[in-house]
């Protein structure tokens, strides 16, 4: 796996290196130190994830990720920053980031680079706790828009707060299977995979 890391720190950009390539079958084959840089680096090395900060001089992470996305829907982002403001989480949803993680979990960055190469989206739990409140902001407008039943979004609510399915069928005096079977029913009709898609996609649609 090819890996591209890109921080306005040089210290934060050689630890990652370090931290990423003690693991098997992972290289970092690029450095970058900046927007500008990142998008440059990804046009010419083609990384399987690009990881990189949020906050920087010259262009942000942000602004690079929009631009890398214009021009291949396919490329995979990880942010990987100190800060959990609700904008810059909404923002790399919205733009089509596969993942928000927070620097201070080192242990979780090459898991969550090995998900993302998979095709998983990722999101530490500090990013995951925040969704709850964001999606009930406009809860009603996405029953509306997605043709929702009161029940399914309930089921979903639940989804998003992290819930088993033991604990829905508890909460909601459903046996384990209904749940189950519900959750199917809401995922094909929505399209989505799975759990962390299901609250990614109302995050991204009605915030």
């Amino acid at each position: 796996m090819k890996i591209v890391v890109v921080d306005d720190d040089r210290l934060v950009c050689q630890s990652l290196k370090t931290i990423i390539e003690a693991e098997d079958q992972i290289e970092v084959v690029g450095l970058g130190h900046n927007g500008e840089e990142a998008i440059a680096l990804y046009r010419q090395l083609k990384p399987d994830v690009l990881l990189m900060d949020i906050r920087m001089d010259v262009m942000t992470g942000l602004e690079a990720a929009g631009t890398i996305l214009d021009g291949d829907k396919e490329a995979k982002i990880l942010f990987l920053t100190t800060f959990l403001d609700d904008e810059y989480i909404i923002k790399a949803l919205k733009l089509g980031a596969k993942g928000y993680i927070i620097k201070q979990n080192f242990e979780s960055i090459v898991p969550s680079l090995r998900a993302v190469q998979t095709g998983q989206s990722v999101f530490g739990q500090d990013i995951v706790t925040k969704i709850p409140g964001l999606l009930n902001s406009g809860e009603q407008n996405g029953q509306n828009r997605f043709n929702l039943s009161d029940k399914e979004r309930e089921i979903i609510d639940l989804v998003a707060q992290g819930l088993s399915n033991r604990e829905m069928a508890n909460s909601l005096y459903l046996s384990e299977g209904t749940v189950r079977n519900r959750i199917s029913v809401i995922l094909e009709k929505l399209a989505l995979r799975d759990r962390t898609q299901l609250a990614i996609f109302f995050y991204k649609n009605l915030i």
